[in-house]
């Protein structure tokens, strides 16, 4: 595995994002490396503290492990994969996840008082850089829930701060706020207007301004955006359709992504959009075979769901395709 400095610059220069997919079983990683692979896109498996819990961080490990060799036999000679912890929470996490062989850290300090996130990034840039794993730092804060990160309402990155946070830090990444939100549910209805022809809300577009602003501060810095899963309708609609109940789930336009993708944002998280994915096919395959009962015969198909999803975004939506060949 590798830490995301080279793959961050070459990213910035070329003008594409890394993909960075969240895991928590087999399935998704299967079809995370089977789509990086054929796409030959450098890639990034995040694992979340939920994960960690779930999974347990050793298995976690070792599958990421497991992964790179599983790259090869595809025939991805030189697979360019960072296992990173996603939004991590306190020093302790950081340490234990560097100490398990991750690459790349994230410490998410966004929630503290300014001077607090400074002190407690630094200290876990400090002990990671030590074991040349990368850091992900966070400034300003996302609305929305997923796993253990939750907030009620979105704080846009201000950009007079950064020059000052990202050269007291040292962190190697920055991720900023300007409008995308974490989960299914990204925005109230209220929020969104409401398009007459389908009844689908239509969200608010992202703060580009507040985007070049940064850009501006911090030429050539890595930027993350957290929160990035489009909540593809036709998900929506098959959960819905085969007993869900999903109400109202919205997520960022595609082309809003394209945009950011080609600007220095070169790391954009997707989690949700897998998830949908997963459970519309489980669903499915549930509903037209009820007496099916082979865990194999409903994941199988769910994990080739999802390595569709995730090649349409390496290829259509990042722009990472044939950069790590």
């Amino acid at each position: 595995m590798v830490n995301t400095r080279e793959m961050f610059a070459k990213a910035v220069k070329g003008g594409y994002a890394i993909p960075a997919f969240n895991f928590n079983n087999m399935e998704q990683l299967q079809a995370i490396i089977q789509a990086s692979a054929e796409t030959r896109s450098p890639v990034i498996l995040q694992v979340s503290k939920g994960a960690r819990n779930y999974a347990n961080q050793t298995l976690l490990r070792y599958m990421a492990e497991g992964a790179v060799q599983y790259a090869k036999e595809l025939g991805w000679k030189r697979p360019q994969i960072v296992l990173h912890l996603d939004h991590g929470d306190t020093f302790e996490t950081c340490q234990s996840c560097i100490r398990m062989g991750f690459s790349s850290v994230m410490i998410d300090g966004s929630a503290l008082p300014y001077e607090e996130n400074i002190a407690l990034t630094r200290k876990v840039v400090r002990y990671a850089h030590r074991y040349d794993v990368t850091v992900e730092a966070e400034l300003g804060v996302l609305a929305g829930v997923e796993d253990e990160v939750s907030a009620e309402e979105s704080h846009y990155t201000r950009p007079e701060e950064v020059i000052d946070f990202v050269k007291r830090t040292g962190c190697d990444s920055l991720a900023i706020s300007i409008g995308t939100s974490h989960g299914a549910y990204k925005f109230r209805p209220e929020q969104c207007k409401r398009d007459p022809k389908t009844g689908l809300l239509v969200p608010p577009p992202l703060a580009f301004d507040v985007l070049k602003a940064i850009e501006k501060k911090l030429p050539g810095f890595p930027i993350v955006l957290h929160g990035s899963s489009s909540v593809p309708q036709e998900y929506v609609k098959m959960i819905d359709t085969y007993g869900g109940k999903m109400p109202d789930a919205v997520g960022i336009p595609e082309e809003q992504l394209r945009k950011a993708a080609k600007s220095a944002v070169c790391k954009i998280n997707i989690d949700s959009d897998s998830r949908l994915a997963m459970t519309a096919t489980i669903r499915k395959v549930l509903a037209e075979k009820p007496g099916e009962f082979d865990p194999r015969k409903y994941l199988g198909p769910a994990r080739d769901e999802m390595k569709k999803l995730y090649a349409w975004k390496i290829v259509h939506v990042l722009g990472s395709n044939g950069k790590a060949r």
